[in-house]
């Protein structure tokens, strides 16, 4: 209503009918939906904020280290190196160096290009094995073909249901991934809603990157809200502890006794708040607005 666009993360369907209300996209991100992200894709320079030649090529490998980090499980660290040094040369076949990273009028790599590169070099074969279900095999397709959706205006939300829940946590990385490099090469004020957050928060690399958006969203015009069922999956991780505390923001609804002890040290909880929490009917609990605490009633 603000003309501020809104970006849902939604794992659940959840999001379907206020789009069908309101008006907006809805994209499904499954196996066998039309709908694409290229991991590869790199922001767009905006304004002096990535001004060094180089920095948005850094900050597109880093991400995509995490990344294979949550595809490939237990990554050593002969294999990081490997996979640091494939991921460069990709980029660099296409003209994308740490000189000159600009990506206009340049192609973008897909996941099949990087794969060639690590079949090639000594040390990579297991890397190849085990990156190939993701090019080739079960899960091909998904994840390497070039990006064909546009961040638009107004409501769009991103649903990643239908995808096997193995998946779901590498999809929504992607997902984050794409819209913070839309996000960082325009100038539009935009919300950012990550339902189901857990499904991030629960791996280092992809907590850690979620944490890193949140702390420089507002710089780009960009606010961010996390939604969890569990507080804990937040507050017994150093990231999203760090998320919950640096909110400015928080909305704490009926929660389980088991959570309270994590909680207390987070939400610095009085004894009838901690009652409050424990017996809140539907609708209700605190709503803390900086060193504010009141209770709701949401109608």
């Amino acid at each position: 209503m603000l003309g501020h666009d809104v970006i849902v993360i939604d794992p659940e369907n959840e999001y379907k009918n206020l789009v069908d209300t309101v008006g907006g996209s809805y994209l499904n991100v499954s196996i066998n939906a039309t709908q694409r992200i290229n991991p590869f894709d790199l922001p767009l320079p905006f304004k002096d904020y990535e001004s060094h030649p180089g920095d948005l090529l850094r900050g597109g490998v880093i991400n995509l280290i995490g990344l294979f980090k949550l595809m490939l499980g237990a990554v050593t660290a002969t294999e990081e190196a490997i996979l640091e040094k494939a991921i460069v040369i990709t980029y660099s076949l296409k003209g994308i160096t740490f000189e000159d990273d600009d990506i206009a009028g340049k192609e973008i790599p897909v996941m099949s290009d990087l794969l060639s590169v690590v079949e090639t070099m000594e040390g990579g074969n297991e890397i190849a094995q085990r990156l190939e279900k993701y090019v080739s095999g079960v899960f091909g397709g998904l994840f390497t073909q070039r990006t064909n959706v546009t961040l638009g205006e107004g409501l769009q939300v991103y649903s990643v249901r239908d995808l096997d829940e193995q998946l779901r946590p590498i999809a929504m990385y992607i997902i984050l991934s794409y819209i913070w490099n839309v996000v960082r090469s325009s100038n539009r004020k935009r919300i950012l809603v990550v339902d189901e957050a857990w499904n991030i928060m629960q791996y280092e690399d992809s907590g850690r990157f979620l944490h890193g958006l949140v702390k420089r969203a507002r710089k780009y015009h960009l606010g961010v809200t996390t939604i969890t069922q569990d507080v804990e999956d937040f507050v017994n991780n150093e990231h999203g502890k760090a998320i919950v505390t640096n909110s400015s923001l928080q909305i704490l609804l009926k929660q389980s006794p088991a959570s309270f002890d994590a909680m207390q040290n987070v939400f610095k909880l009085t004894e009838q708040e901690k009652y409050i929490l424990l017996n809140s009917p539907v609708g209700q609990g605190l709503f803390f607005a900086g060193s504010e605490h009141v209770g709701i009633q949401i109608l």
